[in-house]
């Protein structure tokens, strides 16, 4: 069993900053790929990106790429989201998922594969 708390929203400026984290239990941790979405009030939740269990290997939707940038430090049991250049449109509750069969080092894994799941943390932007 995987447990995934996510932290750092809150209410940020359009422009502004914000870094998520999402620990994580157990022990594989440096074995399952992570990815964050993000489901905005009304719509369906996005995929917005995610990392192998490596760190090798990254992907971002078209939306946030070259403003968000994920990581992880496996020492920490931590998985992180900077966002960038933040616009009020990235305003959503923002949740963290482990797929805990990932098969790879540099396996990233598509929206559908993940088995665990955040809590969500909600972030704001302001126009």
């Amino acid at each position: 069993q995987v447990q995934l708390v996510e932290s750092g929203g809150g209410l940020v400026q359009a422009g502004g900053s914000l870094r998520l984290s999402c620990a994580a239990s157990g022990r594989t941790f440096r074995r399952y790929a992570m990815g964050w979405f993000r489901q905005a009030p009304g719509k369906e939740r996005e995929f917005v990106g995610a990392i192998s269990w490596s760190g090798g290997s990254t992907y971002y939707t078209d939306s946030v790429k070259g403003r968000f940038t994920i990581s992880r430090d496996n020492a920490k049991n931590t998985v992180y989201l900077q966002m960038n250049s933040l616009k009020p449109e990235d305003t959503a509750v923002y949740y963290c998922a482990a797929d805990s069969s990932s098969y790879s080092s540099i396996h990233v894994p598509a929206k559908n594969e993940y088995d665990y799941w955040g809590q969500g943390t909600q972030v704001t932007v302001s126009s």
